[in-house]
């Protein structure tokens, strides 16, 4: 079965197509600046990228040319569009509606159109994505895949705010949780990279990059997230405050006089570990200003780890003790030195990392020492073949 998945924003496209034989990727890419100046990045199997600019004013545009360079002569990995069978769609938001992946149907549609209001800038996008391809590929399936329904199997507890309880009745207020798809993804991973059956372990998995969460994992189901009602809440993050006393908004909206979007704009773009260094929103440029001295790079560094180490202490209460610590997504996969700091002080726990092993980048390894009574683990996440494989799971059956 060939399965296409994609994954639309507001002004990009990307896109993977899939084998599922195999679960090979048979091509990939991205359409940038659509509503501009278009440009499609096209990769073929393992080959280089190619570069075509081209005029892409909508998203329709924007699958068609994707369909049309995956039947090109050159380019191309398919004789037919016909041969695509299936396409899966990340979907950020899924509200209390959607606790698994769905095939879309009219209703479907319909509660995506309701749950706009609670991810103004994400899911409009994914349904534009949803109903251009329904025109483009007419008659092929389509699933929506959704970053917050892994999360909708936390206890009330866990997702409820302490705030007058119609705010939940009434305008759906409480803990979602996102990165849903890559938290799943990888703790299928860490229980086969431990020979273990997920339903007997009990994960902390950190997916750490410029968008950062932890997740409490008790046997296959999240039980507490740190991202919330938003992806604002939790940890510091690239650009993203994460916990704040909420008085704090009041204030600065008085002393700085700003309005709501000016608000969001500083909180969501101007803040985390960017707006504590001055230097960039780029854990890479952070490090290197940190080792030539940057004192504000340092601290940067210092209150992400911070805030990661507090999440994995209290997941482990949380979950009456912890079997695997797994780090995922572009920082939590690529930096030891993050690895090494954020597990400093777990020794408690019976936790011993094995330095070498832990010098590893990109790759899957348990790089805890022999005995060690909690096991570190490095898995790539891989959020693209997740949805592919949900995708797959829905129309069969």
């Amino acid at each position: 079965m060939k399965i296409l998945v994609v994954n639309c924003g507001s002004s990009s496209l990307k896109y993977q197509l899939f084998d599922m034989n195999g679960e090979q990727v048979l091509a990939k890419g991205i359409v940038e600046r659509i509503g501009i100046d278009g440009v499609l990045v096209h990769q073929k199997g393992e080959g280089d990228k190619v570069k075509l600019p081209n005029d892409i004013p909508n998203h329709k545009v924007a699958i068609e040319l994707v369909i049309n360079t995956l039947t090109d002569k050159e380019l191309g990995v398919l004789q037919d569009i016909t041969e695509i069978e299936a396409v899966g769609h990340r979907v950020v938001h899924g509200g209390e509606a959607f606790s698994q992946s769905v095939l879309i149907d009219d209703s479907v549609m319909d509660t995506l159109n309701k749950c706009i209001e609670l991810a103004p800038l994400h899911n409009p996008p994914n349904i534009m994505g949803i109903e251009a391809c329904a025109q483009v590929l007419p008659g092929v399936k389509q699933v929506a895949v959704f970053d917050t329904a892994f999360h909708q199997t936390m206890p009330k507890k866990s997702f409820i705010y302490s705030l007058p309880y119609e705010a939940y009745e009434k305008y759906s207020i409480r803990r979602y949780g996102f990165h849903g798809t890559s938290h799943k993804y990888v703790a299928q991973q860490a229980a086969k990279l431990l020979g273990k059956d997920l339903k007997d372990l009990k994960l902390i998995t950190c997916h750490l990059g410029n968008g950062a969460s932890v997740t409490a994992i008790d046997g296959g189901k999240s039980v507490d997230t740190s991202m919330g009602f938003t992806p604002l809440e939790g940890l510091t993050m690239g650009t993203r405050c994460g916990d704040i006393d909420p008085a704090i908004v009041i204030y600065l909206m008085k002393k700085m006089n700003l309005d709501f979007d000016g608000m969001n704009d500083y909180l969501n773009k101007k803040s985390g570990v960017l707006g504590i260094s001055g230097v960039s929103s780029d854990f890479r440029d952070i490090e290197i200003a940190a080792a030539e001295g940057n004192e504000r790079a340092q601290l940067a560094l210092d209150v992400f780890v911070h805030k990661v180490k507090k999440y994995i202490g209290a997941y482990t209460a949380v979950l009456g003790g912890v079997d695997a610590i797994v780090f995922t997504a572009g920082l939590g996969e690529n930096s030891p030195e993050t690895r090494e700091a954020v597990l400093k002080g777990f020794e408690y726990l019976g936790l011993e990392i094995d330095t070498e092993k832990n010098k590893v980048r990109g790759k899957a390894v348990n790089f805890s020492k022999e005995g060690s009574k909690v096991q570190a683990l490095v898995i790539p996440t891989n959020e693209e073949l997740m949805i592919a494989r949900d995708t797959q799971a829905i129309v069969k059956k």
